[in-house]
C-alpha cells in the first residue's frame, strides 16, 4: 500500500464524519455534504483502482 493510499484510507472516513457533523449543525446543506462524501469516496476508489489497473 502506497503512502497516498494509506492517507486516503484515513482521510476518507474523517471527511465523511466532518461532513455529517457540519450538516447536523446546520453549517452545510445536504447537497454539500453529499457532494463532499461522494467526492472523497470517488477519489479513494480511483486511487485504489489505479494501482490495480
Amino acid at each position: 500500500m502506497t503512502d497516498a493510499q494509506m492517507g486516503l484510507s484515513m482521510a476518507t472516513p474523517v471527511i465523511t464524519v466532518f461532513a455529517i457533523a457540519l450538516y447536523r449543525l446546520g453549517v452545510l446543506q445536504r447537497t454539500g455534504a453529499v457532494a463532499a462524501v461522494l467526492a472523497a469516496i470517488a477519489i479513494a476508489v480511483g486511487q485504489f483502482l489505479q494501482k490495480v489497473i
